[in-house]
């Protein structure tokens, strides 16, 4: 009989972070993050906005969300191996030190292939993902990767 230990989900939140510009469209972008997500969290996510100011004076929107339903977070990380492309899959397994801190794995995407329904990696203009796994090594984020295909 599988102990309680492993019976727990991995994952016990995700927090996403996204900058709305003024020439973008804000339901655009919040189509963007609900394009990377399966269809069982986005029902339920709210955005909490902060009005910012860039550095020309432009206004900026921080669209934040917060992910909490344990048992539909181990569904991202199927959608992200799902939807990431060999070429990303082989980025992230050659730089996964870069992206794991203290339980916490932390990945970008591109905001314009989002809209459009494509899972790519992105460093400009990107969404930002911070999935905390509880009680989890590095390599234990590195294992769980790798069984939900976001590593090759």
């Amino acid at each position: 009989m599988p102990s309680k230990v492993s019976l727990r989900p991995p994952l016990g939140y995700i927090e996403i972070r996204v900058f709305s510009h003024a020439t973008e469209d804000q339901e655009k972008v919040q189509t963007a993050v609900r394009n990377t997500l399966p269809e069982e969290l986005i029902t339920n996510m709210l955005f909490s906005k902060t009005s910012l100011t860039g550095h020309h004076g432009n206004p900026i929107l921080l669209l934040e969300a917060k992910l909490v339903d344990k048992q539909a977070l181990p569904l991202v990380l199927k959608r992200i191996g799902n939807g990431l492309p060999p070429l990303d899959k082989a980025h992230l397994s050659e730089q996964m030190g870069l992206h794991v801190d203290r339980s916490n794995l932390y990945l970008r995407f591109d905001k314009q292939q989002a809209f459009v329904g494509q899972l790519r990696l992105g460093l400009q203009d990107a969404i930002h993902f911070k999935l905390h796994f509880k009680n989890k090594s590095a390599g234990q984020i590195e294992s769980l990767c790798k069984e939900n295909g976001l590593l090759l």
